[in-house]
């Protein structure tokens, strides 16, 4: 079983990014790019492989104590059981990747990145 994963350069690139403007924490950043893609449905085949060039990541780090509840959110998406193996690094690498793109995306057009994530439901 895999504990570590380590993420694109992009996606370190972004969360750096985000991290020095927003003066969020990373675990707060992954938290919220795992919830943004996951909200978006399930991944497609070539969202589960980018390159490992950016920061090496611990699963606690990633996930801390819900990584039980992200399991189920992504199975649910998928509609499918996904063994420990493949959930971890695999599928919470590609809501990661999609993710800060995703996270990204929404910091671009909010003035208060915290304050526009709350409201994304309430427009719709």
């Amino acid at each position: 079983m895999s504990f570590k994963l380590k993420t694109s350069r992009q996606t370190e690139e972004i969360f750096n990014q985000i991290e020095a403007s927003e003066k969020l924490p990373w675990p707060t950043l992954m938290r919220l790019a795992l919830s943004l893609s996951i909200r978006q449905g399930p991944l497609m085949e070539i969202e589960l492989y980018s390159d490992s060039l950016g920061k090496e990541l611990n699963r606690p780090t990633i996930t801390g104590d819900a990584d039980s509840l992200y399991k189920c959110l992504i199975e649910l998406q998928e509609g499918r059981h996904i063994p420990d193996e493949e959930y971890f690094p695999t599928y919470v690498k590609g809501h990661l990747e999609r993710g800060a793109r995703l996270l990204e995306q929404e910091k671009k057009y909010s003035r208060d990145l915290l304050v526009h994530l709350t409201e994304l439901d309430k427009g719709l």
